[in-house]
């Protein structure tokens, strides 16, 4: 036809990927975890991805990310235990409480190993820990570290925490190394820096590497010159944990098909009570996994018991595959 233009063609979208579940990362240094993120979305082909727990742009190790359905689950495998090895310099305060911040303070080190020891013992157990300014905390909507670009400090409220061991490894002071476990949300810059003002000579982390979020650990991550383009698939099955397995964590309650049908409408459901033994009745929103008979997870949920004494399930996040296998029924 005259004058009738011809479109050049589209570029193939990719396939929409059915797999949901974990995906452990080793992050290097030098990179924020949203780039990790982005990264992702490329090899992975699809932008349904988040990460479990922020690295700051100078730590490396272990980034979990949740891919597809399970970004709708984050809460379940967030308040694991971790455990980092960190350097830690003395002898200096800065902005961020790391090395890469503007140094305010510098000390003559005389805190000896022994004096070092003795006050990382007394930071064990439970305790309140005060964020630092550059975080990615947020008050009163906007991030604390862009309040802290403005040059500006800001009130933050301490938080509970929990130090479960810290071992050093080395000592050549001004330096030493050091092995952390904690609670989730804990600072360990911030540990260092508090244990610098316990010995009067200030510090701040050197670097930083995250070991283990449990149940996860960096020595089953996928290896950053792994993660490229090319077969997600291969990569997936090498390296991630299907949704069915992450979700171990919690109690399971089995339903029948019928009951998994009326799930997939968002309905409770009434589930034998030797199927639900394992799980607590009022726990709160998301502590049970609802399955079917074959095991699969089909929403997350808890249990309530009624003013006529029956316990239903409650789904809280039902997965597209029960909503889909619900109306079809």
């Amino acid at each position: 036809m005259t004058g009738a233009s011809v479109r050049s063609p589209r570029p193939a979208r990719p396939a929409p990927l059915e797999w949901a579940g974990l995906l452990p990362v080793d992050k290097p240094g030098g990179m924020t975890s949203h780039d990790v993120v982005s990264r992702a979305r490329a090899v992975l082909g699809t932008r349904a991805i988040g990460h479990l727990g922020t690295l700051d742009p100078g730590a490396s190790g272990l980034l979990v990310l949740a891919v597809g359905p399970a970004t709708r689950c984050a809460q379940v495998w967030q308040g694991g235990a971790k455990t980092y090895a960190a350097t830690v310099r003395f002898g200096v305060v800065t902005t961020s409480q790391d090395l890469d911040g503007d140094v305010l303070e510098t000390h003559e080190v005389t805190a000896d190993e022994a004096a070092v020891r003795r006050a990382s013992e007394g930071m064990l157990g439970d305790s309140a820990q005060v964020p630092p300014m550059v975080s990615a905390l947020k008050h009163k909507g906007e991030r604390l570290y862009d309040i802290a670009r403005r040059g500006e400090v800001v009130e933050r409220e301490p938080r509970p925490i929990t130090v479960q061991a810290w071992e050093w490894t080395h000592f050549a002071l001004p330096e030493a190394g050091c092995v952390v476990r904690c609670s989730g949300g804990t600072y360990v810059r911030t540990l260092a820096h508090d244990l610098g003002a316990a010995l009067g000579c200030g510090a701040a982390l050197a670097s930083l590497r995250r070991l283990a979020s449990e149940p996860f650990r960096v020595e089953d991550a996928c290896p950053w010159d792994a993660f490229v383009p090319g077969d997600r698939d291969a990569l997936l099955a090498r390296w991630g944990v299907t949704l069915d397995r992450a979700l171990d964590v919690l109690p399971a309650v089995a339903l029948d098909a019928a009951q998994a049908g009326a799930l997939g409408h968002g309905q409770f459901v009434e589930p034998s009570l030797e199927r639900a033994a394992t799980a607590a009745i009022g726990a709160g929103p998301r502590t049970v996994a609802l399955r079917d008979l074959g095991g699969r997870a089909l929403a997350l949920g808890e249990l309530v018991r009624e003013a006529d004494g029956r316990v239903l399930a409650r789904p809280n996040v039902v997965f597209p595959w029960a909503v889909r296998e619900g109306r079809a029924a």
